[in-house]
């Protein structure tokens, strides 16, 4: 896979409510604090920009945004 066709990803953090889905969906990327229950990213944030749009997609918050430019 070229890097072209990677993204990063981010969590906003006040938006999140702690659904989980994208540790679910990504556990190598996302978090989920469970003392906080906020999510976070845990690696570099870098997706697949198919797979980074299903996590954003999916978040019940619409906290996990793709950062657009060079990844």
């Amino acid at each position: 896979m070229a890097s072209d066709d990677l993204v990063r990803v981010v969590v906003d953090q006040e938006l999140c409510i702690g659904g989980g889905i994208c540790e679910m969906l990504e556990p190598e990327v996302f978090k989920l604090d469970d003392d906080i229950v906020i999510s976070s990213v845990i690696s570099d944030g870098l997706l697949p920009r198919d797979r980074a749009a299903v996590a954003v997609d999916r978040c019940p918050g619409q906290a996990i945004a793709i950062v657009e430019g060079k990844a």
